[in-house]
């Protein structure tokens, strides 16, 4: 007698698994092809000689996604401008995770991009869902004791870049409220005064709409930057949601969709990330399905 598709562990745990194919990939498409190709694998395996099917299909999955993460490399060094992740609408709930919340945030994915595909595996395996040692090395295809140099090597690569200042969910939100008041006015001081001096902007317009192609950095560069765009667009569209996890903004720029997050620290944003590549936004009318 053939299972109910509710009783397939494929679907139970399908919020987990393309949880890991993001953080892996840090595409909503990416991760969907990922399972896809995991469910043909999984729909042939021999269910009889699979003992634990939750670490069956993380397997299956991480395998897949880092065939895919080597296969994108070469796209990725061709990109124009700056590549960040693709954006998810979440719900608040997600934040309550706070070490979930963390892993998928946007600036986390982007800290991620820097790693090798097999550090990046191997970190997101052991740091976010804290798979034994012995899983992670079936999954990479690496010893027990590699997949422990690994480790500690991608978490000394990640600590070194991610925001040092824990921030409260409620101190975040705040701020951002702040920001996407200051952004509808276009006034400078506001803008100056929600920012740290050293502030960082990256776009992300994938060529495909108008966006700075560098990093900018400094307060006033990045304010008047702002204002501009805001006195362009005339009354500029800043609605506050839920992206991975964290307090950010849904914009409108130049008749087109933007997603906005940042980074909070001693109560200002030290780093924006500005998602404009229409490709990447199409995620932002259903919150994803995120858990470990």
């Amino acid at each position: 007698m053939t299972a109910a598709p509710t009783d397939d562990p494929f679907v139970a745990h399908r919020g987990l698994l393309f949880t890991v194919a993001y953080e892996m990939l840090g595409s909503a498409a990416d991760a969907e092809d990922v399972l896809q190709e995991s469910w043909l694998r999984w729909a042939g395996a021999d269910r009889s000689q699979v003992r634990d099917a939750r670490a069956y299909l993380v397997r299956i999955v991480t395998r897949q996604a880092l065939n895919r993460l080597r296969s994108l490399s070469r796209s990725r060094e061709e990109y124009v401008g700056e590549w960040l992740p693709e954006p998810l609408l979440t719900s608040p709930d997600v934040a309550e995770d706070v070490e979930l919340a963390e892993s998928v945030s946007i600036a986390m994915l982007t800290v991620l991009e820097t790693l090798a595909p097999t550090e990046r595996a191997v970190f997101v395996l052991r740091e976010v869902f804290e798979m034994p040692y012995g899983e992670i090395a079936e999954a990479v295809g690496k010893s027990p004791a590699s997949v422990r140099q690994i480790a500690r090597r991608a978490r000394e690569h990640v600590a070194a870049r991610r925001p040092r200042v824990p921030v409260s969910r409620s101190e975040q939100q705040a701020v951002m409220e702040r920001f996407l008041a200051a952004l509808r006015t276009g006034e400078l001081g506001e803008l100056l005064e929600v920012m740290a001096p050293d502030v960082v902007v990256i776009a992300d317009g994938g060529g495909q709409v108008r966006a700075v192609t560098a990093p900018v950095h400094g307060a006033e560069v990045v304010a008047e930057l702002l204002s501009r765009a805001s006195r362009t667009t005339g009354t500029l569209d800043a609605t506050p949601v839920w992206l991975n996890g964290a307090p950010a903004g849904r914009l409108t720029l130049d008749g087109e969709p933007t997603a906005l997050s940042a980074v909070v620290e001693d109560g200002r944003i030290t780093r924006i990330y500005v998602m404009r590549n229409p490709r990447k936004l199409t995620r932002l009318d259903e919150p994803a399905r995120l858990t470990r």
